[in-house]
């Protein structure tokens, strides 16, 4: 919340007058309305728009932080695996956000949903991100299932709840493995010197375990099936940083190789796998997502340079 402060230098002027001159870029209609809402106050006490000004009077007006507007519906391509009346499953693309953040307020998987859906999302999580279950990064590809109804939307919250829902990542790290599988199992929790980013906790955090399994190896990178048995923010990219593997492309938790120029931005992460069993009709749902060609390319580069 903004909270503009002002004294007064004279007697006489109202106080929605004294605050039209003073507060820039506010209209008279604006300055009103907020008087009216209480968020006016004058020497700490609330104060009515008709209020005479007093020479040394402390003027405090507190703006309350803007509304996001309601995301709006957006015809676009969506890679739908799967619909049905309760829940759809869509194969997110490299670079598309989930949902409408700063900078991004038209082009989120949420728009596309919204125009394919006719408004058919489930509103538990609120009008800025209608039938969103659970995220991937904009730069992780993959699948993602969505609540079309609030039936759904609950009975898939309690699969993520209790880790029962599979999800299989595929991705390229620097270095190679110290085996050819491994559990890391290290807590996370939201990073101290940048509030960003998710970092292993010393103390406290929430428990995470993630396993991984190499396809394959070359001399500088690793390719890598990472299964999560918990699901939290940044999972896989803060875990296998904190073993000095960190994805490639990854310089939010990584750093660039020296000598190693693979010319890739963006993480290199795929969510290959989801399965779940269905909130509804208790079925069994599995759901396998080729790799994409950004993912193939940067393969086929690693043989051609290192195979």
């Amino acid at each position: 919340m903004e909270r503009l402060e002002f004294v007064s230098p004279s007697d006489g002027s109202r106080l929605d007058q004294f605050l039209s001159e003073c507060a820039e870029g506010l209209s008279r209609s604006r300055i009103e309305a907020l008087i009216r809402d209480g968020a006016a106050t004058v020497n700490g006490r609330p104060a009515s728009k008709s209020y005479r000004v007093k020479a040394g009077d402390r003027i405090v007006l507190e703006l309350p932080p803007p509304e996001e507007a309601a995301p709006q519906p957006c015809e676009m391509a969506l890679d739908i695996v799967y619909e049905d009346a309760d829940l759809l499953v869509v194969n997110k693309p490299k670079g598309m956000v989930v949902h409408p953040a700063p900078g991004h307020s038209g082009d989120t998987l949420v728009n596309g949903l919204l125009y394919h859906c006719r408004g058919s999302l489930s509103g538990i999580n609120g009008e800025l991100r209608p039938g969103i279950v659970h995220r991937i990064d904009k730069d992780t590809s993959g699948l993602l299932v969505v609540a079309k109804s609030d039936r759904a939307h609950q009975g898939l919250s309690v699969q993520f709840e209790k880790h029962t829902i599979e999800r299989v990542y595929e991705t390229i790290v620097f270095g190679k493995m110290p085996e050819p599988s491994g559990r890391i199992d290290a807590p996370i929790a939201r990073s101290p010197r940048d509030r960003k980013k998710m970092a292993i906790a010393a103390r406290g955090g929430k428990n995470a375990v993630t396993h991984y399994q190499v396809l394959q190896e070359y001399r500088s990178c690793s390719h890598l099936a990472c299964r999560l048995e918990t699901g939290r923010t940044h999972q896989i990219r803060t875990h296998l940083a904190s073993i000095g593997h960190f994805v490639v492309g990854d310089l939010v938790y990584g750093r660039p190789v020296p000598g190693l120029h693979l010319d890739f931005e963006g993480q290199c992460l795929h969510a290959r796998v989801l399965g779940f069993l269905h909130p509804v009709s208790g079925e069994r749902l599995y759901f396998e997502s080729a790799l994409p060609d950004y993912f193939s390319r940067l393969l086929d580069k690693l043989e051609r340079m290192e195979g």
